[in-house]
């Protein structure tokens, strides 16, 4: 007769948490922006209620990056900028922001550019009205914010390139600062080729200055910042898994190395 205790099933196996998710969003002075950013990541939580979801700041708004990470303390996290492009920030700020923490931390690429971007524009420009005129006369400005660094223009270049080759129209990448052609610029040019209906795609992860005063020079229609769109939690994830599992097979490298 087998013994009570050779009953007892064994004690289930606890998983490991997985690591952290930090996006890190640059911070802004419009309110919106935060409320966009939270609700965002409020997606990311509905889609892996398994992964723990962090916020950190940049500048201007809290949580500032390096208070998340300390509160964090020695925990792995992957840290998943809320940018487009290559950049200052994902260079040297955020890079720098993540030594100086007492977290184990994994830096991912950039938002951009990547095909779930296209994905998003393309459904902010048709909410917009988008696809009701001829492509011979229709033409898109991709506004974004612009920076001095080539790698950023080169990456905001590809997602023109990749936005245009999906509507079948000219698209032409254009900056609120720091780099050129202007919004202004790059109406005048399709206009000199004969586009009439002129659509601006607003390359900007959440409501602020530089997103309003791109619209306001929209000849025709204006669609709305990339914001909640489905496509951006998914992004997230995906650099989110990308980074990690570089992270995995760069550990047997470096110990036979």
């Amino acid at each position: 007769m087998p013994s009570k205790l050779s009953l007892v099933p064994p004690p289930a196996t606890r998983r490991p948490a997985p690591p952290a998710l930090v996006v890190v969003a640059h911070g802004s002075r419009d309110p919106r922006a935060l409320s966009t950013v939270r609700a965002l990541l409020d997606r990311v939580r509905a889609l892996r209620p398994d992964v723990p979801v962090h916020l950190g700041h940049i500048e201007l708004n809290a949580p500032l990056l390096p208070d998340t990470l300390a509160a964090l303390g020695g925990t792995e996290a992957v840290l998943v900028p809320l940018l487009l492009s290559r950049g200052y920030h994902v260079k040297q700020d955020i890079p720098e922001m993540a030594a100086a923490s007492p977290a184990r931390t994994h830096v991912a690429a950039p938002l951009g550019p990547h095909p779930l971007l296209v994905d998003a524009l393309q459904a902010r420009l048709e909410e917009a009205g988008w696809g009701g005129t001829p492509r011979s006369s229709s033409a898109v400005v991709l506004a974004a914010a612009g920076s001095r660094d080539p790698d950023a223009k080169a990456d905001t270049g590809r997602t023109a390139h990749l936005l245009a080759a999906r509507l079948g129209v000219p698209v032409i990448p254009a900056y609120a600062s720091a780099a050129t052609p202007t919004v202004e610029t790059a109406v005048r040019t399709l206009l000199a080729r004969g586009r009439r209906h002129i659509a601006l795609a607003s390359y900007f992860t959440a409501p602020g200055r530089f997103a309003t005063e791109c619209a306001q020079s929209a000849p025709w229609i204006a669609a709305a910042p990339l914001g909640t769109h489905p496509s951006m939690a998914h992004l997230l994830l995906h650099r989110y898994d990308e980074t990690l599992a570089a992270a995995s097979t760069a550990v047997p490298e470096l110990a036979s190395a």
